[in-house]
C-alpha cells in the first residue's frame, strides 16, 4: 500500500436530527454520580465496622494493643481505598460515562497521597508492634520481618507504591518522561497483588472470618476482572477482530498530518463525536505506548481519523506513519460529546491542535442553521489544520464561524489582537450574543483553555454548560 499524500474528498457523516435537551438529563447524571460515590463510601464505612465489630479497638489499655488497632484498621481502610483507586482508571464505561476520563484521572491521583499516609501508618504501627513484643528495637524487627515471604511481597508492594505517589507530584512528572512514568504506574498493578498475600496469611481481620473472606476476595476479583478486561482483553480482542491498520498519512498543515486507520467493521468500533482513543503503534518499539487522540471525523463505515501535532516526542514519529501499519484502538473514551449538551444554543471553540473533535462535532451535530458558533484561535491562515474543511461545514450546515487568527491580544487575552481594545468578554459576547444560555465546548492547551472559562465565569455561563476534557498525565 503507498502511503497517501494528498487530501481525501470531504465526504460527511448525515448529522443527528434530534438530541434530548433540559437539565433533567443533568440532573440524572448527578444522581448517577452520588450513587457510586455512595458505594464507594459505604464500602469504607463497611471494612470500618467490621473492625471495630470484631473487637479491634475494644482494648486500648497498652501500646501493643493501640499499634496493633492502627495496624489493622489502616490495613484495611487503605486497601479499600486502593482498590476504588484501581477501578478509577480501569477505563470501564460506567465509570467514563458519569465522569470521563480527565475527571477519574484526577480523582485518581487526590486519592493517592492519602491512600500511601494510611499505607505507611500501617508499616510502622505494624514494625513498632511486633518489635513490643518480641522485646526488640524497630530495626531489627523489621530485618526480621523481612525472613516472612509474605511480608516481604508487602513491604515490596509498599516500596511500589510510594514510588507510583511521588512520581505522581508535579515536580517528578515535570523531571521524569512519559515513559518512565507509564511504567511506573503499571507496576502499581504489581503492588496491588504483592501485597495479597500477607493481607491472608498473617492479617488478624480476614484470615478465618467468613463475612470479611467473600467480601475481600469478591472486591479483588471484580477490580481484577475489570482491569484485565478493558485495559488489555477487549481492546486487543477488537484491534484482531477488526485488523486494524493505518489507511493512509494526510498533511494538513507544516507541523499536523491526519492518519486514517481503517479494518474490517470499523463502524463497530463504537463512539461518538468528541471521543478519544488511547492508539498504541503495534512496532517492536512502540506497541507498549498508548497515545491519547481524539477523531477528527465523525463515526463512520469507512475510517477512523485522528489528526496529530507534531510535539516532539513519539508525535514526530507518527508524521511518517506507512500505510498498512498495525495499529490498536482502545476506546473510545471521554464525555466530550453531545450527551452533555442541554441547550439549544452551542459554541464550539478550538485552539491549535484542539481542532479535533471541535470539527467532528461540528459534523454530527444535531441543529439548525444558526444554533452553532465555531470559534477557531490560530496562529496562520494559511497553515491550520482541518481550517478549509472546518469553513466548509460551516457553510453547508449554516453555522457562524470566527477565525481568530495572529498573535495574542494585549495581557492575558486568549484572543488575537484587536484594533478596537475590546476585552476578551466584550468580544465574545459580540461573536456569541447567546453564550450566557449555549452548551460550551472548549478543547485546546491547558492554559488556553482556562482562560476561555475564566472569561465565561464572568459572562455568567453556569458550570454545568462548561464542556472541555484534559488529557495530561
Amino acid at each position: 500500500m503507498e502511503q497517501t499524500t494528498t487530501k481525501r474528498p470531504l465526504i460527511l457523516v448525515k448529522p443527528k436530527t434530534s438530541i434530548r435537551l433540559g437539565v433533567r438529563k443533568w440532573n440524572e447524571l448527578k444522581r448517577g454520580q452520588d450513587i457510586i460515590e455512595a458505594l464507594a463510601w459505604a464500602t469504607v464505612v463497611f471494612v470500618t465496622a467490621i473492625f471495630f465489630i470484631d473487637g479491634g479497638a475494644k482494648d486500648l489499655s497498652s501500646a501493643l494493643n493501640i499499634t496493633s488497632a492502627i495496624d489493622r484498621l489502616t490495613a484495611l481502610v487503605a486497601t479499600d481505598l486502593l482498590l476504588i483507586d484501581i477501578l478509577l482508571v480501569s477505563r470501564i464505561p460506567w465509570i467514563d460515562h458519569y465522569y470521563g476520563q480527565d475527571k477519574a484521572t484526577v480523582a485518581h491521583k487526590k486519592l493517592g497521597k492519602p491512600i500511601l499516609y494510611l499505607v505507611l501508618a500501617h508499616f510502622f504501627s505494624s514494625v513498632l508492634q511486633y518489635a513490643i513484643g518480641d522485646g526488640k528495637n524497630v530495626v531489627s524487627e523489621f530485618f526480621a520481618m523481612l525472613q516472612i515471604q509474605d511480608l516481604l511481597f508487602g513491604t515490596f508492594a509498599l516500596a511500589l507504591m510510594v514510588a507510583v505517589v511521588v512520581t505522581s507530584l508535579n515536580f517528578a512528572r515535570k523531571a521524569i518522561s512519559y515513559e518512565a512514568w507509564y511504567l511506573i504506574h503499571v507496576l502499581s498493578y504489581g503492588s496491588v497483588l504483592a501485597a495479597v498475600p500477607h493481607q491472608f496469611s498473617t492479617g488478624n481481620d480476614i484470615a478465618g472470618k467468613p463475612i470479611a473472606q467473600v467480601y475481600w476476595i469478591a472486591f479483588y476479583l471484580f477490580v481484577l476482572v475489570n482491569v484485565v478486561w478493558y485495559r488489555v482483553a477487549r481492546p486487543v480482542l477488537r484491534s484482531m477482530r477488526a485488523s486494524v491498520r493505518v489507511a493512509g498519512v494526510v498533511r494538513e498543515s507544516s507541523d499536523t498530518v491526519s492518519v486514517y486507520v481503517t479494518g474490517r467493521k470499523v463502524a463497530t468500533l463504537g463512539g461518538e463525536a468528541g471521543q478519544f482513543y488511547m492508539l498504541r503503534i503495534m512496532t517492536p518499539s512502540q506497541w507498549w505506548r498508548p497515545h491519547p487522540f481524539s477523531i477528527s471525523a465523525a463515526p463512520n463505515e469507512n475510517f477512523v481519523r485522528f489528526t496529530i501535532g507534531n510535539r516532539g516526542d513519539d508525535t514526530a514519529m507518527m508524521q511518517h506513519l506507512k500505510a498498512g501499519t498495525r495499529v490498536m484502538l482502545e476506546g473510545p473514551y471521554g464525555v466530550f460529546t453531545e450527551d452533555r449538551r442541554t441547550k439549544e444554543k452551542v459554541v464550539l471553540m478550538a485552539a491549535g491542535i484542539g481542532i479535533p473533535p471541535i470539527r467532528a462535532l461540528a459534523e454530527s451535530m444535531a441543529a439548525r442553521p444558526g444554533d452553532v458558533t465555531i470559534v477557531y484561535r490560530l496562529r496562520d491562515q494559511g497553515d491550520a489544520s482541518l481550517l478549509d474543511e472546518v469553513r466548509e461545514i460551516a457553510r453547508r450546515r449554516g453555522f457562524y464561524l470566527h477565525i481568530l487568527d495572529g498573535k495574542r491580544g494585549i495581557g492575558t487575552s486568549w484572543m488575537n489582537v484587536d484594533e478596537h481594545r475590546r476585552t476578551d468578554r466584550e468580544r465574545f459576547e459580540y461573536m456569541a450574543p447567546d453564550i450566557r444560555n449555549s452548551d460550551v465546548y472548549i478543547c485546546g492547551p491547558t492554559q488556553w483553555t482556562h482562560s476561555v472559562i475564566k472569561t465565561l465565569k464572568e459572562i455568567g455561563t453556569e458550570d454545568r454548560l462548561i464542556h472541555a476534557e484534559e488529557f495530561a498525565w
